[in-house]
């Protein structure tokens, strides 16, 4: 267990049970086995992420802009880009788990700040949350991390995005 646990903890605790995000979830934590790795470490057994439905954010693109010491290069985020798209999931979160995610997604630590994303998924358009770089910790310096791409891929394909654009993702674009 991390020293972020009692923060977050103590987030659910004042969170209202009845409320709910929506998430869209692009990067990592659609490795269900890592994301599983990843709660058992940090004592959050208790949380299941639902089922999420397939999505694109639309008017935004992956950018590789936080160099990350854990991952060995830079990782990604969303950046404004009109016409493109990402894909991931959508997934409901409960308000009082809704800090959970924010402490897998590095808000908790600065590295990530959220914004809102326009999302089509069943034939809708929604507005969600999504977790991007956090402006002042944005750069370009260094390779792309090839254990992050790595992991990305395997989530894209665990997550069941278009085979496309796993490919895209392969080639770390």
């Amino acid at each position: 267990m991390d020293s972020h646990y009692d923060q977050v903890m103590k987030a659910r605790a004042g969170a209202d049970p009845s409320a709910t995000r929506l998430y869209f979830a692009y990067s990592t934590i659609l490795d269900r086995a890592a994301f599983e790795e990843w709660r058992s470490q940090h004592s959050y057994d208790f949380f299941e992420l639902p089922e999420g439905r397939l999505a694109e954010a639309v008017d935004v693109d992956l950018v590789y802009d936080f160099p990350s010491r854990w991952w060995g290069g830079r990782v990604a985020g969303l950046t404004d880009s009109a016409g493109q798209k990402v894909y991931g999931r959508l997934f409901e979160i409960r308000g009082q788990d809704w800090p959970i995610i924010q402490h897998k997604e590095g808000f908790v630590t600065s590295m990530c700040v959220e914004r809102p994303v326009r999302v089509r998924v069943d034939g809708q358009e929604l507005e969600a949350t999504a977790f991007v770089t956090n402006p002042r910790r944005t750069s370009a310096d260094g390779p792309v991390s090839t254990r992050f791409v790595d992991a990305l891929v395997r989530g894209a394909q665990a997550a069941g995005l278009p085979a496309a654009y796993v490919e895209r993702l392969k080639r770390g674009e």
